[in-house]
């Protein structure tokens, strides 16, 4: 997710074509690595599947309808349907949904948070699978450099991770052509060897999807949880929407990646039915001597591609979980004075190297880590279909058996998938690595959210309406020095704590007040002409409420800096910004376990600054200190 440019509506000609590579190079990165590894792993010795014609046409016809059920037809046709102003995404859905439902629901709030929890237990594992698949190819064109492939993997992931700090400005032109010669490349290697052996066209019959079932019960439903791989990164076609658009993401899908990706698969099943021993590296082994080191680079560069898009999606959803109030404030730099949705995030940046790196040195290889893919991807997929049914019924007003009709099916191929997936648990430890950071960081957004009304309900008790205030000190004729005070707080509607004590302890006031909240909305983006709303409680005291959409990142000063244009006579070039510093007490019999207050305690202390998130200038900002018990 490299630019958060506007895109038209309805984009034709060279538009079109160009938003299409660009959807390429981030929509489609992750999906189209997949092939790398995808066809091997459903024949690997554990999965207990006997290797012959009927079983190899069963797989490739599960991978088949596989990308036209859950990516055609689910994502395509349904999914891309609900945006939130032109955005996508797990949290844009949340919105969608609570406004159908016309309340904010903790139901609907802990499916989507679980779904954007489990996208980060996927979206590590991705660049070190996508990785070392890729750089898997030196096993073939010189076995003797395998020792070197944990090393040489890891040396990549570094200066992918270094180089987030200085942006994508750059490079990201680069995505689309290379991401375009690697599907070309897919799409070509699968007709030579197609031509070679096309009895393997048969398997777009599902009637061999169905033997699978039929002939190997159990084994071939387990099946499921290695054929999902395929789809892996489809997520990314509904949280990009906003990016490229519906059209030039289903065009680049129906027209171009789809069709490579399925030549691709088919060309492999042709080349393991004509030489079985090929089954332990069908993607390189399909490729002809004279093109293996050219494509080990090629693959190589896009699954570097692939990660970057998993990467810069990671710090969107973030920046859009901060907004929201699911997590703490992150530290966010731009990296791009063209493309405002450039953004880098130190912490979580070295958080997912870390656990990248710690990743590839235990597994080793793709094919101990493709056991432990997929349990995230299942349940993010199966969260998205709950809330999309909730959409449909609700706000788009779809009859109970039009539901049934169309999305329980859907359902139904997920949690299939799902459960297929939750077996590979008893597979060992490395299994439950993305399940556990899943439930982990859905157990921190939820503790983060309550805690953030807890504690908000504690801080407006027995608070004066900044009305009453008003005319206690009229009526007391309190001192008003020159200068103006802005005062950021969640209430404006009653005294904020900072201006209580302050006049306590001080006995004096500022000549101008600003009362100034910020609103995040549960839309995208909001205009500068509806940034600001201005109302003037009496000369010297106003309350200011300042919006910005879940995808933008605010700046208090440049907005305030345009109150005049609204009418109040006042000049926030020189103001002070008066802010008050929370300190969180976890009691017991609190609105929460103990245990969790004090983990919402812990983060509260570790946030960001305010004054940086809100780009205050250092030098004019006024902190006054309180405790909190919740």
């Amino acid at each position: 997710m490299t630019d958060t440019h506007t895109h038209p509506h309805d984009p034709k000609g060279k538009a079109l074509a160009a938003m299409m590579v660009g959807a390429i190079g981030v929509v489609y990165g992750d999906i189209g690595t997949s092939p790398l590894y995808t066809l091997r792993e459903a024949f690997h010795p554990t999965h207990h599947l006997d290797f012959n014609e009927t079983n190899i046409l069963g797989v490739l016809s599960l991978l088949l309808w596989s990308l036209i059920l859950v990516v055609s037809v689910k994502y395509i046709m349904f999914i891309l349907r609900a945006d939130n102003k032109g955005e996508g995404g797990i949290f844009s859905l949340i919105a969608l949904a609570e406004r159908a439902l016309k309340r904010r629901s903790l139901f609907v709030i802990c499916i989507g948070l679980l779904g954007a929890a489990l996208f980060y237990g996927d979206g590590i594992i991705t660049p070190a699978i996508s990785v070392l698949s890729a750089v898997e190819g030196l096993k073939i064109a010189a076995p003797g450099l395998e020792k070197y492939i944990v090393p040489i993997s890891c040396i990549i992931l570094v200066f992918l991770f270094a180089a987030q700090q200085t942006g994508t400005d750059k490079i990201g032109k680069l995505f689309g052509p290379i991401t375009m010669l690697w599907f070309l490349s897919l799409g070509l290697l699968g007709i030579y060897n197609i031509i070679k052996n096309p009895v393997i066209l048969k398997a777009f019959s599902p009637y061999y999807a169905y033997l699978i079932f039929s002939e190997n019960h159990i084994t071939g439903y387990l099946l499921l949880g290695t054929v999902v791989l395929a789809v892996t990164g489809v997520e990314a076609l509904y949280a990009d929407m906003g990016h490229y658009g519906k059209k030039p993401i289903r065009y680049a899908w129906l027209y171009f990646v789809m069709p490579c990706l399925m030549l691709n698969y088919l060309g492999q099943g042709a080349l393991v039915l004509r030489t079985p021993d090929t089954i332990k590296d069908p993607f390189y082994l399909m490729v002809p001597s004279w093109g293996l080191y050219p494509m080990i680079a090629l693959a190589t560069a896009a699954t570097v591609i692939a990660s970057q898009a998993m990467i810069s999606g990671a710090y969107s959803l973030t920046q859009q979980a901060i907004h929201l109030g699911f997590t703490p404030r992150l530290k966010i730099e731009h990296t791009s004075d063209r493309h405002k949705g450039q953004i880098y995030m130190p912490s979580l940046n070295k958080a997912i190297f870390i656990g990248v790196i710690l990743l590839v040195l235990w597994f080793r290889s793709s094919s101990n880590l493709a056991a432990a893919y997929g349990i995230a991807v299942t349940g993010t997929m199966l969260m998205t279909t709950m809330l999309i049914a909730i959409v449909a019924y609700k706000l788009w007003d779809w009859s109970l058996t039009k539901v049934v009709v169309l999305i329980l099916p859907l359902f139904i191929i997920d949690f299939s998938f799902f459960t297929a997936t939750l077996t590979k648990l008893s597979h060992g430890i490395g299994a439950w690595v993305p399940l556990i950071m899943g439930v982990g960081v859905f157990m921190l957004m939820l503790t983060w959210h309550q805690g953030r009304i807890i504690k908000n309900r504690r801080t407006l008790h027995g608070r004066e309406r900044i009305e009453t205030f008003i005319k206690h000190i009229t009526a007391r004729n309190t001192k008003r020095v020159s200068g103006t005070a802005i005062y950021m707080a969640r209430d404006i509607d009653h005294v904020p704590l900072a201006l209580g004590l302050n006049y306590k302890h001080n006995k004096c006031l500022h000549e101008n007040i600003l009362l100034v909240r910020v609103d995040t909305l549960d839309v995208p983006r909001v205009s500068e002409a509806d940034r600001l709303h201005v109302e003037e409680l009496t000369k010297g005291f106003a309350r200011v409420v300042v919006s910005y959409g879940f995808m933008q990142l605010p700046n208090i000063p440049r907005a305030l800096n345009h109150v005049q244009d609204k009418g109040l006579n006042v000049d926030t070039r020189e103001a002070t910004y008066v802010m008050n510093r929370e300190r969180i007490v976890a009691t017991a019999g609190g609105g929460m376990w103990l245990w969790r207050e004090r983990l919402y305690s812990l983060m509260h202390r570790n946030a960001a600054e305010a004054s940086d998130f809100y780009h205050l200038p250092a030098a004019r900002v006024l902190e006054i200190g309180s405790p909190v018990n919740i």
